[in-house]
């Protein structure tokens, strides 16, 4: 079963900054892509990011310039710098880890930007 923790939410202030971690427990992480999703109260998951397992990014147009995704394979790691932040970035932010036949969730971690 592949676990995945995400780490480095926090409340900020607009125009701050953050960087979220995802650690997963997955073998063979290097041929999963792997996306961050964000929901907000009332409003449904959204993808935010997405990088392939050959290293090809993709992200939501409210998020493009402002946010990178970024994985490290030998550690098994995925990150999200989020910058400019604005509080429409408020929400949970979720990893997802997936491949054909398989996906995985993680918990999600808090993102509050204050105005």
């Amino acid at each position: 079963q592949v676990q995945l923790v995400e780490s480095g939410g926090g409340l900020v202030q607009t125009g701050g900054s953050l960087r979220l971690s995802c650690a997963a427990s997955a073998v063979f992480f290097n041929i999963y892509a792997v996306g961050w999703y964000r929901q907000a109260p009332g409003k449904q998951r959204e993808l935010v990011a997405g990088i392939t397992a050959g290293g090809s990014t993709n992200y939501a147009d409210s998020v493009k310039d402002r946010f990178t995704i970024s994985r490290d394979n030998a550690k098994n790691m995925v990150y999200l710098q989020m910058n400019s932040l604005k509080p429409e970035d408020t929400a949970v932010y979720y990893c997802n880890l997936r491949r054909p036949g398989s996906e995985y969730w993680g918990q999600g971690t808090q993102v509050a930007v204050s105005s």
